[in-house]
């Protein structure tokens, strides 16, 4: 697996650390000691970030030419279009096959390639409206953490990045590599792509008052069960009202569709890493049959229950 990641000057650190975390930690834990990550810029010189540390030995484009995903971690700030030669760099890698990304203002020169013309793209929500404007062929999502076609991947910013690099490596390598690697990194595993990117009032610290952290942790150990809103208000001692209210503002995301994504996680862990039948897993995850768990699992990843465990079927690091 061969990684090129795009640095300019003015890049920031953290937009240039995220893809190389992620994906370099594959390979530091020796889960896929064939995984390769180069930086790489439009002219082979060295790059100064927006900080003031100066990144050299840089390859050049050429670094792209057998390059099995290409990233773009983010974008000058005054969102200048993107030049010719880098929308051919774009263009060429996506026609042999590569997978693009556009983190955070990355997104721009992917839109600027015109591969998300008719299709949906996310960005940075501050620079959600410049994209709009810029690229009206582009349904712009302003409020999901990353949307990804499959060949083509943007996700919103900072932090939605690693996201999307657990995101891409999950699909790559599998939920359990993902899982080691975001354990190590100490980060959630997975965020779902349509959580919300911020939430209006800060996270709050945990207290006596609103128990959602042991109540998340029993929704976890339980997933086989019903688990209405109802239950978990409950079992966190709140009124439903309250308790949803509190739960969207501290997950981003309303307690059914929290309970389903999490259900739809374990579906895919146990998949791949059990030979169990698919009503079995449907009955371990709780879905009320195999009806509901083939449904939800299509709509969610556009492959069969079936159809998905065969892909685990050979080693996935080697592809």
């Amino acid at each position: 697996m061969r990684i090129a990641i795009h640095a300019f000057d003015g890049i920031t650190m953290f937009h240039l650390s995220a893809p190389l975390l992620v994906f370099g930690e594959v390979r530091r834990q020796g889960l896929a000691p064939d995984w390769e990550t180069t930086i790489w810029s439009d002219d082979r010189r060295a790059v100064r970030t927006e900080e003031g540390a100066v990144i050299d030995d840089l390859a050049g484009r050429e670094a792209t030419a057998s390059a099995d995903l290409l990233v773009f971690p983010s974008w000058h700030t005054d969102l200048r279009p993107a030049e010719g030669d880098l929308l051919d760099v774009i263009r060429s890698a996506h026609g042999r096959g590569a997978r693009i990304a556009g983190l955070c203002l990355g997104a721009f020169p992917v839109a600027d390639s015109s591969l998300l013309d008719g299709r949906s793209a996310v960005t940075h929500w501050g620079a959600s409206s410049d994209l709009a404007r810029r690229r009206p062929a582009v349904e712009v999502n302003p409020d999901a953490l990353y949307v990804d076609h499959g060949d083509v991947l943007t996700s919103a910013g900072t932090a939605s990045a690693i996201d999307a690099c657990l995101h891409l490596l999950r699909a790559r390598a599998g939920t359990d590599v993902a899982a080691r690697v975001a354990r190590h990194l100490v980060v959630a595993p997975h965020r779902d792509g349509g959580q919300a990117q911020y939430v209006d009032r800060p996270v709050p610290e945990p207290d006596a008052s609103t128990p959602l952290g042991p109540t998340i942790d029993w929704a976890l150990a339980n997933l086989d069960r019903p688990l209405p809103v109802e239950d978990l208000a409950e079992h966190a001692g709140m009124s439903r009202r309250n308790f949803t209210r509190r739960f969207i503002e501290v997950m981003g995301s309303t307690p059914a569709r929290w309970v389903l994504a999490r259900r739809l996680d374990e579906s895919r862990r146990l998949l791949e890493t059990t030979t169990w039948s698919i009503e079995r897993v449907a009955r371990t995850c709780g879905f009320g049959s195999v009806v509901t768990f083939r449904q939800n699992f299509v709509a969610a990843y556009a492959t069969t229950p079936t159809s998905y465990r065969h892909r685990f079927t050979a080693p996935a690091l080697s592809r």
